[in-house]
């Protein structure tokens, strides 16, 4: 994986053996990691929006009409004059809603968890989970991941509600909006500001559960994954320390999000289906529970899984690949922060 180089700004010179001068540090260092947490979000989120656009892509297209094959609607973009651009359609607004929304998410959650680090109980590890662990983010009980997760995903889907739906009718073929600003535009004027948050309510249903259970999934997948890898170094009698390497961390790392975003993306599925659909057509489905029951009724249940595989390959992709570099640029972070502030003390 390709190195991240993490620049800080230089704190004071000053003595640190002075409490005041301490507590300046401190704050700064404070500052700082805060500011970083949305950066590197930002930055795991606009890599991997702009790397699988075309899978989100697809994904739309085939819920949006809840008959059409995966193989017809690659068929149909590829007939387009510009295949290659019709298939990255709709990445400006899939990048600011995934690169913000990714970037606000990790800033909130690295928020609660801090907060709630010296609350949470933290489970009794067993013996053979003191080894080496590939996590470089604070350690929760599974209620306080779970919870954690889902409200941080809620708050970050809330803000970015409004680049959601540009995102999915840009990518629709059931509007002609040729801009951002058009598509702004025509649904202020026919919708107003509810427009802009139409399928909120899905969104969250998805999301907030989404999350929540992924963070837990996520956690106790590197948890395993970690102390397998432990059991297998002992028996070559390699020593333990509180960390590993970088490589395999972050090959834990990527492979625990894959794990955890396949689970919870067959559980969520249903509520994916039913937001494309209210924010493609508000007027005909207007409410969660009302186009659930249209979609089954019209459609069959079946229905309510329309575009599992092209999500869940997108999410594996896109949630591993975000959280290895987020958990990686963390990992380094902290141990240049670590230096900074022992160098100077």
């Amino acid at each position: 994986m390709r190195h991240h180089q993490v620049s800080l700004p230089p704190f004071p010179q000053a003595q640190l053996a002075s409490p005041v001068a301490s507590d300046i540090v401190h704050c700064e260092l404070t500052a700082v990691k805060e500011s970083f947490h949305f950066v590197a979000g930002l930055c795991s989120g606009t890599s991997g929006a702009i790397l699988l656009q075309p899978i989100d892509l697809l994904k739309t297209r085939v819920q949006q009409s809840g008959s059409q094959s995966i193989r017809a609607t690659i068929r149909e973009i590829a007939q387009s004059p510009n295949a290659i651009a019709a298939f990255w359609r709709g990445t400006v607004p899939s990048t600011l809603r995934t690169g913000f929304g990714s970037a606000v998410y990790f800033t909130t959650l690295n928020t609660i968890r801090q907060h709630a680090t010296p609350l949470a109980v933290v489970a009794a590890a067993s013996p053979g989970e003191h080894g080496r662990h590939s996590s470089s983010l604070p350690k929760l009980s599974n209620t306080a991941n779970l919870l954690s997760g889902a409200f941080a995903r809620a708050f970050a889907g809330f803000l970015l509600m409004p680049l959601t739906v540009l995102k999915v009718r840009y990518e629709s073929n059931l509007y002609a909006y040729h801009s951002l600003a058009g598509a702004a535009t025509d649904i202020y004027r026919k919708e107003r500001i509810r427009g802009f948050f139409a399928g909120y309510g899905a969104t969250a249903v998805r999301d907030a559960p989404y999350a929540g259970l992924y963070v837990l999934f996520y956690e106790q997948f590197k948890k395993r994954l970690s102390t397998l890898y432990g059991k297998a170094e002992s028996t070559v009698g390699a020593t333990h320390t509180s960390t590993m390497g970088s490589s395999l961390a972050a090959s834990i790392n990527f492979s625990s999000g894959a794990l955890a975003s396949a689970a919870c993306s067959f559980i969520t599925n249903p509520f994916d289906a039913v937001k494309t659909r209210i924010q493609l057509q508000p007027q005909e489905y207007k409410n969660t529970l009302q186009a659930m029951r249209r979609i089954v009724a019209e459609e069959g249940a079946r229905s309510l899984y329309d575009g599992l595989s092209l999500r869940l390959t997108r999410k594996a992709i896109s949630s591993a690949l975000a959280w290895m570099v987020y958990e990686e640029l963390v990992r380094r972070a902290e141990t240049t922060w670590g230096r900074t502030v022992s160098g100077q003390v």
